[in-house]
């Protein structure tokens, strides 16, 4: 185990954002914040919270746990996500605007895909994220870790990361969940099938998350039922993901997450994504910002985060139209008094603890665990 442990620690230490030469995305027009100050913290004595919080951002970019941009792209007879286009919501000039880092691509197909559709749609969403990094290298780069997530960052470039994707793609088959593992899934919702759904995990769902433990792929929960979760959170020894799930003491809606959930999150050190989604969080930024203090309150600083929920069929706040706009969301919490350390972990430093507790697992549990049949 010494050797593993030199592993991991250096795995940490690759993982953490390298502020001194790390490559700084273009800030927008309206500001210069990573010319005119420090990166390693939004300075207090600026006193206008948007440039505040474009300088934080410069230091610690948004990991922004959901984009529907995969399926968005398919129609669209022609792009060029570098030089910008309109037809999406998350392009890389917006992006880089909006002090974005990296984000998830979900593989997520129509729930009316269904069957062994699933998993050829599945594989579709996937073959073209990577056709859609490699026509994009100046401005994309896959990732799959922490550590090549915050390479991408070091490099200058937005690091993509596949998934979630739907567990119903995966029929009763560990080996599909091996392959598509293979080919970079980093996450799988799990929701929608006979041994995931609203009586919980069956004895085969867990045996779904111990596999997913060892290959280091995320447990996702958003939208699945209470009895998935809490057991879910109970199998899991990396920690586990919530995509889009809001506040639901603050709005009764799909996929959002009671108190007691978001309690055992907390516990478990999970993390849960706030959707920039109306329905969801509501209709104005200083709604949304309710439902990250919310969860921050309940579950921990460090079990909050954000999801853009870009590119998808969600309507989205007033004031958050597109991926430009993460700095006045982050303003807004700047505005209500936000420490510095509780911002770093909520835009990057917790998606970056997910990842690393995700290959610390799967590192950990192939030592003891042979691969399941």
């Amino acid at each position: 185990m010494a050797d593993l442990q030199d592993e991991l620690n250096a795995t940490a230490e690759a993982g953490e954002l390298d502020t001194t030469d790390a490559a700084t995305p273009e800030p927008p027009p309206i500001s210069e914040p990573a010319a005119t100050h420090s990166p390693d913290h939004a300075p207090d004595h600026v006193a206008d919270p948007l440039l505040r919080a474009h300088a934080l951002l410069a230091a610690h970019p948004v990991a922004d746990g959901y984009s529907g941009l995969p399926w968005a792209l398919r129609a669209l007879p022609w792009y060029d996500l570098e030089l910008g286009d309109s037809g999406v919501d998350a392009d890389v000039p917006r992006l880089r605007a909006g002090g974005v880092g990296a984000q998830f691509w979900s593989v997520h197909v129509p729930d009316g895909i269904t069957g062994e559709h699933v998993l050829g749609a599945t594989l579709e969403q996937i073959d073209l994220v990577k056709q859609v990094i490699g026509d994009h290298t100046d401005g994309l780069r896959l990732a799959r870790t922490a550590s090549e997530t915050a390479d991408a960052r070091n490099c200058g470039r937005i690091a993509a990361l596949i998934g979630p994707a739907r567990a119903a793609a995966l029929g009763d088959s560990l080996a599909t969940l091996r392959a598509l593992h293979a080919l970079g899934l980093s996450s799988l919702t799990l929701s929608g099938t006979s041994w995931a759904g609203p009586g919980g995990l069956s004895p085969f769902g867990e045996e779904v998350v111990r596999e997913l433990n060892r290959l280091g792929v995320l447990a996702e929960l958003s939208g699945a039922s209470e009895a998935t979760a809490h057991r879910t959170l109970a199998v899991s020894r990396a920690p586990v993901l919530f995509a889009r799930s809001g506040a639901r003491a603050l709005r009764d809606a799909p996929a959002n997450v009671p108190d007691d959930l978001l309690t055992a999150i907390g516990t478990a050190k999970g993390l849960c994504l706030v959707p920039l989604s109306a329905e969801q969080t509501g209709s104005s930024i200083r709604e949304v910002a309710d439902h990250l203090e919310h969860v921050r309150r309940v579950a921990g600083p460090e079990c909050v985060g954000i999801s853009g929920t870009y590119d998808t069929s969600e309507t989205h706040p007033e004031g958050l139209a597109d991926a430009s706009r993460y700095p006045h969301l982050i303003a807004e919490l700047i505005e209500r008094d936000w420490p510095e350390a509780d911002l770093a972990m909520l835009t990057w430093g917790n998606v970056q603890r997910m990842l690393r507790g995700a290959d610390f697992t799967a590192r950990a549990t192939r030592e003891r665990r042979p691969r399941a049949s």
